[in-house]
């Protein structure tokens, strides 16, 4: 089908995309089904998304029991909670953001250096999903690296703007911390201790740094950012320069659901559940549905760390987690598992990897 400008819309590709060119309009093979639109989405506020004060972890043994307790709620109901005092400055946080602005205005030759469709690779830059291969393009332009152990992989990321590789290492590595806290706090929730995972994910976890772009759409409610999904990690940790996440409330109206929108205040950062704490958890708790909304007249600008155990390393529902009354629901699998299943498959049609690992009664 060509649109009105004369140009095959089925055959944008990375490095030409639509939103790499900036295009005037919104070509078909970007337009999401109903199902994906987020028109409905409720303007939330803090009291409807959970925050937690991070810093209660330090405090003595009652505090920090309340303040597991107002984790493990969270996980339970949305999968997702901001968090503040976290301990890491400002403008470390503000550093990383201005570098990955500055990539994404360098000139697309010098961007195209890591352009690659292979999602093994352990840098990458690319754009939408899957470029040439999935059935709906998506208004994204991203870099993706490998950031941990960060001595393995940082000499692999641009060199170009000259501080990327400072400031992004330095926020890679704060955040990094900062996850194992929270996964210390997750598993202790679960009745598993705060060790139970944390010396295994910092010797040998792999945290993956997605780096994305959405730069300004002429029609933003005909398109996204990204598509409803859930994250395979066991956590991932968020900073955003503007509003544009939307999670999914699976316990709204009755069990059918409604799409909130997260705002953006500064200083606080985003905390989704992945699909492997769900599997951690053996559904306890839930990996949240999320997707990425548009802006009209501003590029968005969001740094996702995503946390998990090592590359072939396998999460399993632990023992002490199942019983007569409550058996494994769920499939080991690992972070190459995921890779393997994103090759196969077409998430924004709606292919979730959860799914995939269920245990069907």
């Amino acid at each position: 089908m060509e649109n009105e400008k004369g140009e095959n819309s089925s055959t944008f590709k990375m490095g030409n995309s639509a939103q790499e060119r900036s295009l005037p309009y919104v070509p078909d093979c970007y337009v999401v089904p109903p199902s994906c639109e987020s028109r409905d989405a409720l303007k939330s506020n803090s009291e409807i998304v959970p925050t937690i004060d991070i810093s209660r972890l330090r405090s003595g043994n009652d505090e920090r029991r309340r303040v597991i307790q107002e984790l493990s709620l969270a996980c339970q109901q949305f999968g997702f909670f901001q968090i503040v005092n976290y301990g890491i400055n400002q403008r470390i946080l503000d550093d990383a953001l201005v570098v990955t602005k500055a990539f994404f205005e360098l000139p697309a030759k010098e961007k195209k250096k890591f352009m690659s469709n292979d999602v093994y690779a352990p840098v990458r830059y690319s754009t939408s999903i899957k470029d040439g291969f999935d059935k709906i393009q998506f208004w994204r332009i991203f870099l993706k690296h490998y950031a941990h152990p960060l001595q393995r992989w940082i000499h692999l990321w641009p060199q170009n703007p000259p501080e990327y590789r400072e400031k992004m290492g330095k926020f890679s590595e704060e955040v990094r911390k900062l996850s194992l806290e929270i996964m210390g706090a997750i598993t202790e929730s679960l009745g598993l201790g705060r060790d139970y995972l944390s010396t295994q994910m910092d010797e040998n976890g792999m945290q993956v740094m997605a780096v994305n772009c959405y730069p300004p759409c002429p029609e933003p409610a005909t398109a996204l950012g990204l598509p409803p999904h859930s994250d395979y990690s066991c956590i991932t940790i968020l900073l955003q320069n503007l509003a544009g996440l939307e999670i999914f409330d699976s316990t709204a109206h009755g069990g059918s659901g409604r799409w909130v929108l997260v705002p953006e205040v500064k200083g606080v950062l985003k905390v989704h559940i992945g699909d492997h704490v769900e599997v951690l958890s053996n559904g306890l708790y839930k990996s949240v549905v999320h997707k990425v909304t548009l802006n009209k007249d501003t590029t968005r600008i969001s740094l996702a760390s995503l946390h998990s155990l090592g590359k072939d390393e396998k999460m399993s529902v632990p023992n002490q987690l199942v019983n007569d009354e409550n058996p494994v629901r769920y499939r080991e699998s690992s972070f190459n598992d995921f890779l393997d299943f994103l090759v196969k498959n077409d998430i924004s049609q709606g292919d979730r990897f959860i799914d995939t690992l269920r245990i069907k009664d």
